[in-house]
Protein backbone atom coordinates (compact mmCIF):
# COMPACT_ATOMS: atom_id res chain seq x y z
CA UNK A 1 0.00 0.00 0.00
CA UNK A 2 1.28 3.44 -0.94
CA UNK A 3 1.07 6.11 1.75
CA UNK A 4 0.17 9.73 1.18
CA UNK A 5 -0.58 12.70 3.41
CA UNK A 6 -3.46 15.13 3.40
CA UNK A 7 -2.48 18.79 3.11
CA UNK A 8 -2.74 21.47 4.32
CA UNK A 9 -2.05 20.29 7.85
CA UNK A 10 -4.45 21.46 10.53
CA UNK A 11 -3.08 24.39 12.50
CA UNK A 12 -0.07 24.86 10.19
CA UNK A 13 0.06 27.99 8.00
CA UNK A 14 1.03 27.62 4.36
CA UNK A 15 4.37 29.19 5.16
CA UNK A 16 5.10 26.15 7.32
CA UNK A 17 4.12 23.63 4.65
CA UNK A 18 7.40 23.45 2.66
CA UNK A 19 9.44 22.04 5.55
CA UNK A 20 6.83 19.35 6.23
CA UNK A 21 6.63 18.43 2.55
CA UNK A 22 10.41 18.03 2.37
CA UNK A 23 10.29 15.87 5.49
CA UNK A 24 7.49 13.71 4.04
CA UNK A 25 9.48 13.13 0.87
CA UNK A 26 12.58 12.10 2.81
CA UNK A 27 10.41 9.78 4.89
CA UNK A 28 9.31 7.81 1.83
CA UNK A 29 5.73 8.94 1.34
CA UNK A 30 4.22 8.51 -2.11
CA UNK A 31 2.43 11.85 -2.34
CA UNK A 32 0.43 14.66 -0.80
CA UNK A 33 -3.29 15.11 -1.47
CA UNK A 34 -4.91 18.51 -0.96
CA UNK A 35 -8.35 18.54 0.62
CA UNK A 36 -10.91 21.21 -0.22
CA UNK A 37 -13.74 21.52 2.28
CA UNK A 38 -13.82 24.16 5.01
CA UNK A 39 -10.15 25.12 5.03
CA UNK A 40 -8.13 26.39 2.06
CA UNK A 41 -8.76 25.67 -1.59
CA UNK A 42 -7.40 22.46 -3.12
CA UNK A 43 -4.95 24.09 -5.52
CA UNK A 44 -2.71 26.59 -3.74
CA UNK A 45 -1.24 24.09 -1.22
CA UNK A 46 -0.05 21.92 -4.12
CA UNK A 47 1.53 24.93 -5.80
CA UNK A 48 3.34 25.62 -2.53
CA UNK A 49 4.44 21.98 -2.20
CA UNK A 50 5.64 21.49 -5.79
CA UNK A 51 8.98 23.35 -5.65
CA UNK A 52 9.83 21.76 -2.30
CA UNK A 53 9.64 18.18 -3.54
CA UNK A 54 11.18 16.18 -6.37
CA UNK A 55 9.48 12.78 -6.18
CA UNK A 56 6.15 13.16 -4.38
CA UNK A 57 2.95 12.91 -6.38
CA UNK A 58 0.85 16.04 -5.96
CA UNK A 59 -2.86 15.25 -6.05
CA UNK A 60 -6.08 17.12 -5.54
CA UNK A 61 -8.18 15.09 -3.17
CA UNK A 62 -10.52 16.41 -4.35
CA UNK A 63 -11.72 19.46 -6.32
CA UNK A 64 -15.22 19.30 -7.70
CA UNK A 65 -16.67 19.54 -11.20
CA UNK A 66 -19.34 22.12 -10.36
CA UNK A 67 -17.54 25.12 -8.84
CA UNK A 68 -14.89 25.39 -11.57
CA UNK A 69 -15.60 25.34 -15.29
CA UNK A 70 -13.98 22.56 -17.35
CA UNK A 71 -11.65 24.95 -19.20
CA UNK A 72 -10.44 26.39 -15.88
CA UNK A 73 -9.86 22.90 -14.50
CA UNK A 74 -7.82 22.09 -17.60
CA UNK A 75 -5.75 25.26 -17.20
CA UNK A 76 -5.10 24.51 -13.54
CA UNK A 77 -4.15 20.90 -14.26
CA UNK A 78 -1.76 22.00 -17.02
CA UNK A 79 -0.15 24.57 -14.71
CA UNK A 80 0.36 22.11 -11.85
CA UNK A 81 1.63 19.41 -14.21
CA UNK A 82 4.21 21.85 -15.57
CA UNK A 83 5.16 23.21 -12.14
CA UNK A 84 5.64 19.70 -10.72
CA UNK A 85 7.48 18.21 -13.69
CA UNK A 86 4.63 15.81 -14.45
CA UNK A 87 3.89 14.67 -10.90
CA UNK A 88 0.38 16.11 -10.71
CA UNK A 89 -2.69 13.88 -10.27
CA UNK A 90 -6.11 15.42 -10.85
CA UNK A 91 -8.54 14.20 -8.23
CA UNK A 92 -12.06 15.18 -9.29
CA UNK A 93 -15.47 14.61 -7.78
CA UNK A 94 -19.04 15.79 -7.72
CA UNK A 95 -18.70 16.83 -4.06
CA UNK A 96 -22.01 17.34 -2.25
CA UNK A 97 -25.11 19.51 -2.25
CA UNK A 98 -23.81 21.27 0.86
CA UNK A 99 -20.60 22.51 -0.78
CA UNK A 100 -21.94 23.03 -4.29
CA UNK A 101 -25.44 24.33 -3.66
CA UNK A 102 -25.53 25.75 -0.15
CA UNK A 103 -22.05 27.26 -0.04
CA UNK A 104 -21.55 28.21 -3.68
CA UNK A 105 -25.06 28.78 -4.99
CA UNK A 106 -24.70 26.35 -7.91
CA UNK A 107 -27.39 23.78 -8.70
CA UNK A 108 -26.27 20.29 -7.67
CA UNK A 109 -27.89 18.41 -10.56
CA UNK A 110 -27.00 15.18 -12.38
CA UNK A 111 -23.61 14.70 -10.64
CA UNK A 112 -22.81 11.47 -12.48
CA UNK A 113 -23.44 12.96 -15.92
CA UNK A 114 -21.59 16.14 -14.99
CA UNK A 115 -18.57 14.16 -13.84
CA UNK A 116 -18.51 12.00 -16.98
CA UNK A 117 -18.79 15.02 -19.28
CA UNK A 118 -16.04 16.87 -17.42
CA UNK A 119 -13.61 13.95 -17.58
CA UNK A 120 -14.30 13.44 -21.31
CA UNK A 121 -13.68 17.16 -21.93
CA UNK A 122 -10.47 17.16 -19.90
CA UNK A 123 -9.05 14.10 -21.65
CA UNK A 124 -9.36 15.90 -24.98
CA UNK A 125 -8.17 19.32 -23.88
CA UNK A 126 -5.23 18.07 -21.79
CA UNK A 127 -4.13 16.07 -24.84
CA UNK A 128 -3.91 19.31 -26.81
CA UNK A 129 -7.22 18.97 -28.67
CA UNK A 130 -9.93 21.60 -28.88
CA UNK A 131 -12.78 21.20 -26.43
CA UNK A 132 -16.47 21.96 -26.69
CA UNK A 133 -16.93 25.70 -27.07
CA UNK A 134 -13.61 26.11 -28.87
CA UNK A 135 -11.16 26.23 -25.95
CA UNK A 136 -7.67 24.86 -26.59
CA UNK A 137 -4.62 24.94 -24.34
CA UNK A 138 -1.71 26.79 -25.90
CA UNK A 139 0.69 24.69 -23.79
CA UNK A 140 -0.84 21.30 -22.93
CA UNK A 141 0.96 18.95 -20.52
CA UNK A 142 3.88 17.01 -21.96
CA UNK A 143 2.45 13.75 -20.59
CA UNK A 144 -1.11 12.62 -19.75
CA UNK A 145 -2.41 13.86 -16.40
CA UNK A 146 -3.81 10.94 -14.34
CA UNK A 147 -7.43 11.49 -13.29
CA UNK A 148 -8.82 9.94 -10.12
CA UNK A 149 -12.52 10.21 -9.30
CA UNK A 150 -13.95 10.62 -5.82
CA UNK A 151 -16.41 7.75 -5.45
CA UNK A 152 -18.52 6.36 -2.63
CA UNK A 153 -21.36 4.30 -4.08
CA UNK A 154 -21.77 1.91 -7.03
CA UNK A 155 -22.58 4.35 -9.84
CA UNK A 156 -19.55 6.57 -9.24
CA UNK A 157 -17.24 3.67 -8.40
CA UNK A 158 -18.13 2.02 -11.71
CA UNK A 159 -17.73 5.29 -13.58
CA UNK A 160 -14.25 5.70 -12.09
CA UNK A 161 -13.37 2.18 -13.19
CA UNK A 162 -14.63 2.94 -16.69
CA UNK A 163 -13.19 6.36 -17.50
CA UNK A 164 -10.63 7.33 -14.85
CA UNK A 165 -7.21 6.12 -13.74
CA UNK A 166 -8.44 5.38 -10.26
CA UNK A 167 -10.95 6.10 -7.52
CA UNK A 168 -10.68 7.99 -4.24
CA UNK A 169 -12.99 7.11 -1.37
CA UNK A 170 -13.39 8.46 2.14
CA UNK A 171 -14.64 7.46 5.60
CA UNK A 172 -14.54 3.81 4.60
CA UNK A 173 -15.43 1.27 7.31
CA UNK A 174 -13.20 -1.78 7.23
CA UNK A 175 -16.35 -3.91 7.28
CA UNK A 176 -17.36 -2.35 3.96
CA UNK A 177 -13.97 -2.27 2.26
CA UNK A 178 -14.39 -5.52 0.34
CA UNK A 179 -17.77 -4.37 -0.98
CA UNK A 180 -16.30 -1.11 -2.24
CA UNK A 181 -13.31 -2.87 -3.82
CA UNK A 182 -15.51 -5.43 -5.56
CA UNK A 183 -17.94 -2.78 -6.79
CA UNK A 184 -15.05 -0.74 -8.18
CA UNK A 185 -13.96 -3.89 -9.95
CA UNK A 186 -10.74 -2.53 -11.44
CA UNK A 187 -7.81 -4.29 -9.75
CA UNK A 188 -5.32 -2.74 -12.17
CA UNK A 189 -6.28 0.81 -11.17
CA UNK A 190 -5.55 2.86 -8.08
CA UNK A 191 -8.09 2.77 -5.26
CA UNK A 192 -7.15 5.44 -2.74
CA UNK A 193 -8.83 6.16 0.57
CA UNK A 194 -8.44 8.93 3.11
CA UNK A 195 -7.95 7.71 6.68
CA UNK A 196 -8.29 9.96 9.72
CA UNK A 197 -5.60 9.16 12.27
CA UNK A 198 -6.27 10.18 15.88
CA UNK A 199 -3.61 8.93 18.30
CA UNK A 200 -3.56 9.64 22.02
CA UNK A 201 -5.84 8.74 24.95
CA UNK A 202 -8.88 6.80 23.81
CA UNK A 203 -11.52 9.02 25.41
CA UNK A 204 -10.14 12.13 23.73
CA UNK A 205 -9.66 10.35 20.40
CA UNK A 206 -13.23 9.01 20.42
CA UNK A 207 -14.61 12.46 21.23
CA UNK A 208 -12.74 13.97 18.27
CA UNK A 209 -13.82 11.14 15.99
CA UNK A 210 -17.47 11.61 16.96
CA UNK A 211 -17.41 15.30 16.04
CA UNK A 212 -15.62 14.75 12.73
CA UNK A 213 -17.85 11.85 11.78
CA UNK A 214 -21.14 13.56 12.60
CA UNK A 215 -20.26 16.58 10.46
CA UNK A 216 -19.57 14.36 7.44
CA UNK A 217 -22.06 11.53 7.86
CA UNK A 218 -25.04 13.89 7.96
CA UNK A 219 -24.26 15.19 4.45
CA UNK A 220 -26.65 13.34 2.10
CA UNK A 221 -24.00 11.68 -0.09
CA UNK A 222 -22.23 10.27 2.97
CA UNK A 223 -25.44 9.25 4.71
CA UNK A 224 -26.38 7.26 1.60
CA UNK A 225 -22.90 5.75 1.53
CA UNK A 226 -23.25 4.38 5.06
CA UNK A 227 -26.78 3.16 4.36
CA UNK A 228 -25.44 1.25 1.36
CA UNK A 229 -22.83 -0.35 3.62
CA UNK A 230 -25.49 -1.52 6.07
CA UNK A 231 -25.49 1.21 8.71
CA UNK A 232 -28.96 2.61 7.96
CA UNK A 233 -30.40 2.47 11.45
CA UNK A 234 -27.42 4.16 13.07
CA UNK A 235 -27.04 6.83 10.38
CA UNK A 236 -30.75 7.66 10.23
CA UNK A 237 -30.76 8.47 13.95
CA UNK A 238 -27.69 10.72 13.62
CA UNK A 239 -29.11 12.51 10.57
CA UNK A 240 -32.50 13.03 12.24
CA UNK A 241 -30.92 14.67 15.28
CA UNK A 242 -28.59 16.81 13.16
CA UNK A 243 -31.42 17.97 10.90
CA UNK A 244 -33.51 18.88 13.93
CA UNK A 245 -30.74 21.17 15.12
CA UNK A 246 -29.70 18.83 17.93
CA UNK A 247 -26.05 18.76 16.97
CA UNK A 248 -24.72 17.61 20.34
CA UNK A 249 -27.27 14.81 20.37
CA UNK A 250 -26.25 13.77 16.85
CA UNK A 251 -22.62 13.53 17.96
CA UNK A 252 -23.62 11.36 20.91
CA UNK A 253 -25.63 9.02 18.71
CA UNK A 254 -22.70 8.01 16.50
CA UNK A 255 -22.14 4.36 17.44
CA UNK A 256 -18.75 3.52 18.89
CA UNK A 257 -18.61 0.38 16.75
CA UNK A 258 -18.81 2.47 13.59
CA UNK A 259 -16.14 4.90 14.78
CA UNK A 260 -13.76 2.02 15.44
CA UNK A 261 -14.58 0.65 11.99
CA UNK A 262 -13.75 3.92 10.21
CA UNK A 263 -11.04 5.78 12.13
CA UNK A 264 -7.43 4.94 12.93
CA UNK A 265 -7.33 5.07 16.72
CA UNK A 266 -4.91 4.20 19.49
CA UNK A 267 -1.13 3.61 19.28
CA UNK A 268 0.44 4.16 15.88
CA UNK A 269 1.50 0.52 15.62
CA UNK A 270 -2.13 -0.53 16.01
CA UNK A 271 -3.09 2.00 13.36
CA UNK A 272 -0.49 0.59 10.99
CA UNK A 273 -1.94 -2.89 11.51
CA UNK A 274 -5.37 -1.47 10.73
CA UNK A 275 -4.04 -0.01 7.47
CA UNK A 276 -2.60 -3.42 6.61
CA UNK A 277 -6.11 -4.87 6.91
CA UNK A 278 -7.42 -2.28 4.44
CA UNK A 279 -4.55 -3.11 2.09
CA UNK A 280 -5.44 -6.78 2.28
CA UNK A 281 -9.02 -5.85 1.36
CA UNK A 282 -7.77 -4.10 -1.79
CA UNK A 283 -7.11 -0.45 -0.95
CA UNK A 284 -3.95 0.47 -2.84
CA UNK A 285 -3.23 3.97 -1.49
CA UNK A 286 -3.82 5.28 2.02
CA UNK A 287 -4.03 9.06 2.32
CA UNK A 288 -3.53 9.95 5.97
CA UNK A 289 -5.24 12.91 7.59
CA UNK A 290 -3.22 13.40 10.75
CA UNK A 291 -5.46 14.91 13.43
CA UNK A 292 -2.69 15.88 15.82
CA UNK A 293 -1.47 19.21 17.24
CA UNK A 294 1.06 21.00 15.01
CA UNK A 295 3.92 20.29 17.41
CA UNK A 296 3.28 16.54 17.07
CA UNK A 297 3.12 16.42 13.27
CA UNK A 298 6.74 15.45 12.67
CA UNK A 299 6.44 12.59 15.15
CA UNK A 300 3.28 11.36 13.46
CA UNK A 301 4.81 11.60 9.98
CA UNK A 302 7.84 9.64 11.20
CA UNK A 303 5.67 7.05 12.94
CA UNK A 304 3.85 6.16 9.72
CA UNK A 305 6.94 6.56 7.55
CA UNK A 306 7.10 3.93 4.79
CA UNK A 307 10.89 4.01 4.99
Amino acid sequence: MRLGLTIPFSGVPLTGLPALVRHAEKSGYDGVWSEESVNLDGIVPLAVAAPHSERLRLATGIVNVFTRGPALIAQTAAALAELSGGRFVLGLGSSSSVIVEQWNGIAFEHPLAKTRATVEYLRRVLAGERGDGGFKLSRPPAAPVPIVLAALRPSMLRLAAEIADGAFTNFLPLSGATRVVETFGAPGKELACRFFSIPGPEAEAIATARRVFAAYATVPVYADFFRWLGWSEAIDAVVAAWTAGERARAVELVPLELLRDVFLLGPIEAQRERLAAFAEAGITTAVLALLVPPDELLLAIDAFSPS
